[in-house]
């Protein structure tokens, strides 16, 4: 059976492992999506399989260039000024009273 994780009412995260995390950019192209996670794919193998601390690093940047693409890192994706909260516990977060409703 697949995991659940709960999504923020404003749809901007999910929560796994007790945090929040920035979900993908609803506004990217379908095309665009599918090509960013099939780089994101690519770059997580690459640094399973990496043999050399500068393979490791490159394939780091990779993670992150696709990551930023997909809207999941780098500036937030939505625009009426609200912080990134990507990694803060959801009860220590703006969506405490949210959270407190599911547990």
């Amino acid at each position: 059976m697949k995991p659940s994780y709960p999504e923020t009412p404003d749809g901007r995260y999910f929560v796994a492992k007790e945090r929040l995390w920035r979900k993908t950019d609803p506004r990217l192209s379908e095309d665009d999506r599918k090509a960013a996670v099939s780089d994101l794919m690519k770059a997580r193998r690459a640094v399973r399989f990496a043999k050399t601390e500068d393979e490791t690093r490159a394939a780091r940047d990779a993670v992150q260039d696709a990551k930023v693409r997909l809207g999941e890192r780098g500036p937030v994706w939505w625009d009426d000024g609200a912080e990134d909260e990507t990694g803060r516990a959801p009860w220590n977060s703006s969506y405490a009273e949210w959270w407190s409703y599911l547990i």
